[in-house]
């Protein structure tokens, strides 16, 4: 594996160099805990919650050493503190086997990663469960979600570490207490000096990519909690920082909710915007975004080198999907015992308006697709891709994506579209992976899900399936909408603002509470990128916003308790 620059690294910096302490919620630990049934067991669940896919945050050494971003001559509490970093949304895990360390779900060691001295490092990185492990409260009582959205923040996560790192630079009592705790046995002056040099430098990195987004005003729309522009930043990463090209930073306006897991395996495209076919272009893209080192420029022999864990990523695909539709993870059944029973006859009402107004949709259509030579048939699921215009949702997601170009060299002076651009990036870190680890084509084609890594970039979003839709609050594809049951009122009466970070969760409008505590992230509908408009039942032609007519409180009642049995 070649050497990466620690400017990968430094990445941890963006949005710091404001020193002082966030705003956080509190943490309060429910008192007890269980697990929606799911199909996966306990082993499956914890290898899923810190399995690397070669994303690169910090060495595990100085992540485990720093202190949190508090002003004190004695030494602040570790920033690694299960319930420190519970406040940023991150859900505390025991230690085990697969978690020594006991890290929160979604953090993920990897001692595959070589220092500056090509010397073996453990790094700590993301993984998917960050963003992709839901949990349920009420009551003092909890349901963890296996593949439904996470309630975390990681903006303010990534200023609060960026912050505790300057911290550590500009103390010397502080870098006084991080460097052994680092270094350990190989405490000495010189190896002082090396660390410190490091951190220089890391800082160094972190400013200018600090500056470049002021400069560029490139993320304007706070994200908080739940939320992040994945395409916008990761596209920024990919096409901006790894292949150092000014040119190639755009606005990245558009957060949208972590969308669950289940079925996604089995969907013919992905993305809200429907923008990826591959399962494993998808799951190199979302590395890659989320700072996984990969060489886009260099000697020839080291281009497209990653590192991304291509085989890790396939068998996190091969888990979530099963071998074969709704033998993987499954979606959560309604949980009566923690959020009251599901009134039936209301469902049965409400079944028969799901049918009519829902199902053309969000059913989409199971297909059967041939395989080559030696292949078996395979389903796929293709779902209804729901144009802008109709829908009436917040267009900036689709658009910036559709209008989004990119200069794949720096002497090139025509830009291809984002589209194409990832398209080609991740077809040659998915090759140059499996050339360098021999993989025959027949197993290349069963890891690529026996799919082509096609792009494109549609103004439309897709309509997935309703199932376990009550666990997937806020709604619409940027979380405008705090309940399902605001879904269904007209768009001029949904809340403007609401309250986003609690877990707390209301069963009579299926949504997590949504009024003002400390810490929690206000939600502020009327900026561009945050609109709760469109999705609409009203009366009146269809189209621009508008998908059925206007229900009664009644109707809207019985639709909510039908969706709950999803």
């Amino acid at each position: 594996m070649p050497r990466y620059a620690t400017a990968v690294i430094s990445a941890a910096l963006l949005g710091a160099f404001s020193v002082g302490c966030a705003n956080l919620p509190a943490y309060n630990p429910p008192g007890n805990l269980t697990f929606a049934e799911q199909n996966w067991t306990d082993a499956q669940r914890r290898w899923f919650y810190h399995a690397s896919q070669g994303t690169r945050l910090l060495p595990l050494s100085w992540f485990l050493a720093l202190e949190q971003p508090e002003l004190s001559l004695t030494g602040a509490p570790r920033f690694s503190a299960p319930d420190y970093l519970a406040r940023f949304g991150f859900l505390p895990d025991p230690p085990s086997a697969a978690n020594p360390h006991g890290l929160p779900v979604g953090f993920a060691p990897d001692d595959r990663f070589p220092d500056e001295d090509g010397k073996p490092e453990t790094i700590v990185g993301l993984t998917c469960a960050a963003c992709h492990t839901g949990q349920i409260e009420r009551g003092g009582r909890a349901i963890r979600i296996d593949g439904g959205p996470a309630m975390t923040d990681t903006g303010a996560f990534q200023r609060q570490l960026g912050v505790a790192l300057l911290l550590t630079q500009q103390s010397e009592p502080r870098f006084g207490r991080f460097a052994p705790a680092v270094l350990g046995a190989e405490d000495t002056p010189a190896a002082r000096e090396r660390l410190r040099a490091r951190l220089d430098r890391i800082v160094a990195a972190g400013r200018d990519e600090l500056g470049m987004a002021r400069q560029g005003r490139l993320y304007p729309v706070a994200e908080g909690f739940g939320r992040l522009d994945a395409l916008g930043r990761g596209g920024n990463f990919v096409f901006g920082t790894v292949l150092n090209d000014r040119r190639n930073f755009a606005v990245a306006d558009a957060p949208v909710s972590f969308p669950a897991l289940w079925d996604a395996p089995w969907f013919d495209w992905v993305q809200y915007n429907g923008a990826i076919r591959q399962p494993m272009g998808r799951n190199v893209a979302e590395a890659m975004g989320v700072r996984a080192g990969t060489k886009l420029s260099g000697p020839p022999e080291q281009l497209y080198r990653s590192t991304v864990r291509i085989e890790t990523i396939h068998e996190m695909e091969r888990l979530l999907a099963g071998p074969v539709p709704r033998a993987g993870l499954r979606p959560p059944p309604w949980p009566e015992e923690l959020l009251g029973p599901i009134d039936r006859t209301a469902a049965a009402r409400g079944a028969v308006l799901y049918r009519e107004l829902c199902a053309g949709c969000h059913e989409g259509r199971w297909a059967t697709v041939a395989g080559g030579p030696g292949e078996l048939e395979r389903q796929e699921l293709r779902l209804n891709m729901i144009p802008l215009e109709r829908i009436g949702t917040d267009p900036n997601a689709a658009m910036n994506f559709v209008r989004r170009r990119a200069y794949l060299d720096s002497s090139s002076r025509t830009p291809v579209s984002a589209a194409e651009g990832l398209q080609r990036v991740t077809t040659e870190v998915i090759r140059t992976w499996y050339e360098q680890n021999s993989v025959p084509a027949d197993q290349r084609r069963e890891m690529d899900g026996y799919r082509a890594n096609e792009w494109r970039s549609p103004a439309a979003y897709r309509a997935r399936p309703l199932d376990g839709l009550w666990a997937t609050a806020p709604y619409l594809h940027n979380g405008s909408v705090p309940t399902l049951y605001q879904m269904l009122i007209p768009p001029e009466q949904r809340d403007v603002a609401f309250y986003v970070g609690s877990r707390q969760f209301n069963p009579r409008d299926v949504g997590f509470e949504t009024g003002p505590f400390e810490g929690g992230f206000r939600f502020d509908t009327t900026i561009s990128g945050n609109s709760n408009r469109g999705h609409a039942f009203r009366d009146g032609p269809r189209g621009n916003g508008t998908i059925g007519p206007a229900l009664t409180e009644a109707q809207r009642r019985d639709l909510v308790e039908f969706l709950k049995t999803l």
